[in-house]
């Protein structure tokens, strides 16, 4: 057979070199049998779903060992979802309705619900169709005596399925799969985020197409870092893929070598390499690749995985973990940063023709001020749990700052006036992402603790390109001396007037400016916790004497 080629999308990074094992369902032949009597059909109903929390609740188990308890959490939402109403009564009147059998019931409930879900236009609703079949399916093979999904036919193989539930992913043995590839999914789905968690290279969304192609037994190579699967490649590919994992390899033991040692330089300056992260299930990765803290924690996350404002407790509890969890080390969190490419339906945001110079950032919590006193308030109650920094982005003005530092004030004074605790230990600082806030650095570094450069944003305004629009991806050049001189104008001001700086936007990353970022005076560098390391390595092989 000649090698074929197919392009989806990869979600963890890594290279897999092996058989093909497609991902056969022990699903029942669902069928629309008439029934007489309903009492006993709707208590067959009541005996699956209890089987099915049994399951369910020894998959959580599992999942909360190798996948820890962020990402466990949906098969609680799942033991959840069996027992909500809506669900219930769609089963139930079905069967009272139309007389028919209890498998039936719950594959049209299946359908009709998880149809729903899917032409909602949020993201998060949409991959709960996925949830919706997969407990239908549960409970379905609870009614018909199946045991559900059955992973012991693998060894050591590359899974290929249409698209794998959360249970599914869990319940495959770790140590059987090489990596996993799905003809449909999306990186949002849970699935996708429990296999970067399992470390097991993954593609999704590659297509029916590939389905068609692949068959059991088949060799494959799976990149996970471009997002290709080749079937039945040629010896020179393949030998070129197994360098790559040599390298691979290679390059992970040199770096575990590196856990543990000093972010320093060979003539000895130090500097803080912290980590970004997206939620709070991203401290596992923060703490397995040893940053010193957290540089940038984005809350959005609270606002746009919530159809409401999330309130004060909400917000509490989730900094608090975070705070607990890094038990003293720095994290800092900046405050709400939605409006441009991240928009979320409950703030009734108008249209605007120039969303990234629009209504955004801290010109919403300026504007709307109850939402930033229950995140301000949620910030310093959380402060007592150990060592928070806050962050204002988009800043533009003097004036800005003072009001942020004034509705801090406010925060901190009622949570005096209500006996409630919080730390007097709490930096401020804010983002310079915009050219305003680089060429007034001189004042704003009089005013805040320190300085946080945003270099996404900060090219995209001083080039005059949309970071959304592909076609000026000829147009930015982020090594722009123009980007550079605003970062070595701000490191300069920082330090004149008392205050540290670091960079969290991708540039922190780049490894061939972080000599030029050294000599500027940069204090920190937050990047995406895998680069923690290649960086350390990086920071340790300058010479700033040289």
């Amino acid at each position: 057979m000649a090698m074929k080629s197919f392009r989806g999308k990869g979600v963890y990074g890594a290279v897999a070199i092996g058989k093909a094992s497609v991902f056969k369902r022990q699903e029942a032949d669902v069928r629309r049998v008439h029934i007489d009597d309903i009492a006993a059909e709707l208590e067959r109903v009541e005996a699956a779903k209890a089987e099915a929390v049994g399951q369910l609740s020894e998959i959580y188990e599992k999942a909360l060992k190798e996948v820890g308890e962020t990402n466990a959490q949906i098969f609680e939402i799942h033991m959840m979802m069996i027992e909500d109403d809506d669900y219930n009564e769609s089963i139930k009147s079905i069967i009272e309705t139309q007389s028919v059998n209890a498998e039936y019931a719950v594959a049209v409930t299946s359908d009709n619900f998880a149809a729903m879900f899917a032409s909602m236009d949020d993201a998060y609703m949409q991959a709960r169709s996925a949830d919706v079949r997969d407990i239908s399916n549960r409970l379905i093979a609870c009614l018909s005596g199946g045991g559900g999904v059955s992973s012991e036919s693998f060894d050591k193989m590359i899974v290929c399925a249409d698209d794998l539930a959360p249970s599914e992913t869990v319940s495959l043995d770790k140590d059987k799969v090489l990596a996993f590839v799905t003809a449909a999914g999306s990186s949002n789905s849970h699935t996708a985020i429990l296999a970067r968690n399992m470390n097991i290279p993954a593609i999704i969304s590659v297509g029916e197409e590939f389905l068609k192609s692949v068959k059991d037994g088949d060799n494959l190579i799976v990149d996970g870092h471009t997002g290709e699967v080749i079937i039945d490649s040629d010896e020179e590919t393949v030998k070129k893929y197994e360098e790559i994992q040599r390298r691979d390899a290679h390059k992970k033991a040199l770096l575990q070598e590196l856990k543990g040692k000093e972010n320093v330089t060979i003539d000895g300056t130090h500097i803080k390499i912290f980590a970004n992260i997206g939620g709070v299930d991203g401290i596992g990765a923060v703490l397995a690749n040893d940053a010193g803290g957290i540089g940038l924690f984005r809350s959005e996350f609270l606002y746009l995985e919530n159809s409401d404002y999330p309130d004060e407790e909400q917000q509490f509890t989730a900094y608090r973990k975070v705070l607990e969890s890094m038990a003293g080390k720095k994290v800092i969190i900046r405050t709400l940063d939605i409006g441009a490419d991240k928009q979320i339906d409950y703030f009734g945001l108008e249209k605007e023709d120039n969303p990234a110079l629009g209504f955004r950032a801290i010109r919403i919590c300026l504007t709307r001020p109850e939402i930033f006193r229950t995140q301000l308030r949620a910030l310093y109650r959380a402060s007592a749990y150990g060592d928070l920094g806050i962050m204002f982005p988009m800043i533009t003005s003097v004036s800005e700052v003072e009001k942020c530092l004034a509705a801090c004030e406010e925060a901190k004074k009622e949570l005096a006036a209500e006996g409630i605790p919080f730390s007097d230990k709490v930096e401020l600082g804010i983002m310079i992402e915009t050219p305003a806030a680089a060429v007034i650095s001189d004042k704003l570094a009089e005013m805040v603790d320190f300085f946080s450069v945003g270099t996404n944003d900060l090219t995209q305004y001083t080039l005059a390109c949309d970071r959304q629009n592909a076609k000026l991806e000829a147009f930015v050049d982020t090594h722009h001396e123009a980007v550079l001189r605003l970062i070595e104008m701000s490191a300069r001001n920082a330090h004149e007037h008392g205050a540290w700086i670091g960079i969290c936007g991708e540039l922190a990353a780049d490894t061939s400016l972080t000599e030029t970022f050294l000599r500027m005076g940069i204090d920190e560098l937050s990047v995406s916790a895998p680069f923690v390391l290649p960086l350390r390595e990086k920071v340790r092989s300058i010479d700033l004497n040289g």
